[in-house]
C-alpha cells in the first residue's frame, strides 16, 4: 500500500490548510479572469477591494464545464491566445451571469464550485474519523494523505482476518476519502489488504458515499468570504455525526467474508497463457500508461499466477510503484473493479451465518473478534 504523510503530519497540514484557505460565494458579474505572463489570475471584487488568485489547472477545466466551452478549444485559447480566452470566459461571466463559490488556498483559486455545494471539510472530517479509529479495536491506521485534489485515510482492522490460500492472508479495512474541490463525494469503502505483500485492494462493492450537496446560498449580486466557523453549524454536525454510523458498517464480519470469498473465486479463473495480451487489453480498456502496464507485467509475471487472482494482485502491487498517491489509490480501486468483474463470471455462493461452515475448504478464519 502507497505510505503517504504520518498522521501527525496531516493533522499539521489539515491545520495549515484551515488558516490559509479563503472561500466565497460571488456573483459572476464581480469575477474576472485576467492572463499575465502566461498566468491566469481570477480577481474577485469584495466590498473593501479586489483580490487575485492564481488559477489552478482543475478551475480551468472546471470553467470550461460551467461555461460550456469544449475543452479542447479552451485549452487552443489558452496555448494560442490566452487574450481571447480572457475575453470569453468575462463575457460569459456577465450574458449569464450566476452565483458560485470561489474556494482558494495559498493564493491559488482551486475550484469554481455551484452555491449549492456543501464544505465537508477535510478538518472536520478528520475531527470524527480520528477518534472512531482509536476507538476501534485492532485498527491501526496505516497510511493517510492530503493531496490538491483529496484526503485519504487508510485504516486496517488486524482483529478481522482469514486466509485466502495458505499462507496468504488478507485482513479488513477500510478507505476514507474526501474531495474539497468537487471531485466526487465523501467516499468510505471496504479495503482488503493482502499482508504477503502489503498491496490494498478497495472494494467496489459495499462502499458508503456522502454527497456535498446542501441549501443554496442567498447572495445579493455581490460577493463575500465564507468564513470557517460557518462549517461548524449545527446541520453539518449533525452530518459528521452519521459518517461515524458510516465507518461502523463498512468494516463488518458479513461484508469481508463474501469479498474474501470472491477472491477465492478468482483463483479459479484463468487469464489466458499470453501475460503480455492479458496486460495489453487490461490498460487499453482502464486507459493505463506505459509505466504502469511495464509495472503490472512486470508483477504479474513475476508471481508466476495467471489467474485472474495474480492480475489483481499485479495491479494492486504496481500501485505502489506510483510516485503520485492519488493515482495509486485509483490503481487500488482498479483491483477492486477487477474482483467484481470476476465474481460476476462465477456462479454466486449462499452467504453463511458464522455458525455454519465456510463454503469455501481453502478459507480459513484466523480471527473475527471484533
Amino acid at each position: 500500500m502507497k505510505q503517504g504523510r504520518t498522521i501527525i503530519q496531516l493533522a499539521q497540514e489539515l491545520e495549515r490548510q484551515r488558516q490559509a484557505r479563503k472561500d466565497f460565494v460571488a456573483d459572476t458579474r464581480k469575477l474576472a479572469v485576467k492572463t499575465e505572463q502566461g498566468q491566469s489570475l481570477l480577481e474577485v471584487v469584495l466590498p473593501e477591494g479586489a483580490e487575485a488568485f492564481v488559477v489552478s489547472e482543475l478551475m480551468h477545466r472546471q470553467l470550461g464545464e460551467r461555461l460550456q466551452i469544449p475543452q479542447k478549444y479552451y485549452q487552443k485559447m489558452r496555448g494560442e491566445d490566452p487574450e481571447l480566452l480572457d475575453y470569453n470566459i468575462n463575457r460569459w461571466f456577465t450574458k449569464q451571469p450566476a452565483n458560485r463559490m470561489v474556494r482558494t488556498l495559498d493564493g491559488k483559486a482551486r475550484a469554481f464550485l455551484s452555491d449549492r455545494y456543501r464544505r465537508l471539510d477535510n478538518l472536520e472530517l478528520a475531527d470524527v474519523v480520528f477518534p472512531f479509529i482509536k476507538d476501534m479495536k485492532g485498527a491501526e491506521l496505516s497510511s493517510c494523505e492530503v493531496t490538491e485534489s483529496h484526503m485519504y485515510v487508510k485504516v486496517i482492522n488486524k482483529r478481522l482476518q482469514a486466509e485466502v490460500d495458505v499462507g496468504d492472508a488478507v485482513q479488513a479495512g477500510m478507505v476514507i476519502s474526501n474531495s474539497e474541490v468537487g471531485l466526487g463525494s465523501l467516499k468510505v469503502e471496504p479495503l482488503l489488504f493482502r499482508l504477503v505483500c502489503k498491496n490494498g485492494l478497495i472494494v467496489k462493492d459495499y462502499a458508503q458515499k456522502r454527497y456535498h450537496v446542501g441549501r443554496q446560498i442567498e447572495n445579493d449580486d455581490a460577493a463575500y468570504e465564507i468564513f470557517s466557523d460557518e462549517t461548524l453549524a449545527q446541520d453539518d454536525k449533525t452530518f459528521f455525526m452519521k459518517v461515524q454510523d458510516t465507518l461502523k458498517t463498512v468494516v463488518d464480519e458479513t461484508l469481508f467474508r463474501l469479498s474474501v470469498d470472491k477472491l477465492c473465486q478468482s483463483k479459479q479463473l484463468p487469464t489466458g497463457n499470453n501475460p503480455v495480451q492479458t496486460v495489453e487489453v487490461l490498460a487499453d480498456r482502464y486507459l493505463l500508461s506505459q509505466n504502469e502496464r511495464g509495472s503490472i507485467l512486470r508483477h504479474f509475471i513475476m508471481s508466476g499466477d495467471c489467474s485472474q487472482y495474480g492480475l489483481i494482485n499485479a495491479v494492486t502491487r504496481a500501485s505502489q510503484d506510483i510516485e503520485d498517491y492519488g493515482r495509486a489509490t485509483e490503481m487500488e480501486r482498479l483491483g477492486g473493479e477487477l474482483l467484481a468483474s470476476a465474481a460476476s463470471a462465477v456462479p454466486t455462493q449462499r452467504v453463511v451465518s458464522k455458525e455454519e461452515t465456510r463454503p469455501m475448504k481453502n478459507i480459513t478464519t484466523l480471527a473475527l473478534a471484533r
